[in-house]
């Protein structure tokens, strides 16, 4: 069985100090995040973080998740066991291209049968909503 993946990226007029700045502030993501509010938690390998997940066309849900990589002004990774046979891997990275000219990739893995059906059922609301987590990052890193 496959993983299942949608992502999306776009350039960004910022450093990659500024986009980690705003990712880094778990505090502050409802401010230029549409889908993940509410976070709390630790950036730190195995740190536990917890959000309010708002999918377009989908009930909100609590998430529980744990940090599984990260690297300051690169990427951040969490994990979260969604049941049985359901995993979901979500990430957002940022690769610099000089400076000032980042690209940022905001993207989320389904694993497992579960996962891969949940991901068939809502692609284009997932879709909508990584795209949205991208231009709000976007904006915020480009409007300081």
């Amino acid at each position: 069985m496959d993983d299942t993946r949608i992502e999306k990226r776009v350039g960004v007029q910022a450093t990659s100090d500024r986009i980690w700045d705003l990712v880094a502030d778990l505090s502050g993501w409802s401010a230029w995040n549409p889908v993940d509010t509410d976070v709390e938690g630790a950036i730190a390998y195995g740190g536990r973080l917890t959000m309010n997940e708002a999918w377009p066309d989908m009930p909100e849900r609590q998430a529980l998740a744990q940090v599984v990589e990260w690297q300051p002004r690169v990427r951040l990774v969490w994990a979260e066991r969604r049941g049985f046979l359901f995993q979901s891997l979500r990430y957002i990275q940022i690769e610099e291209l000089g400076p000032g000219n980042c690209i940022l990739t905001a993207g989320i893995r389904f694993s497992g049968l579960r996962g891969e059906l949940f991901h068939d059922k809502h692609r284009p609301a997932i879709r909508q909503a990584q795209e949205a987590i991208v231009e709000g990052l976007k904006a915020a890193a480009e409007a300081a």
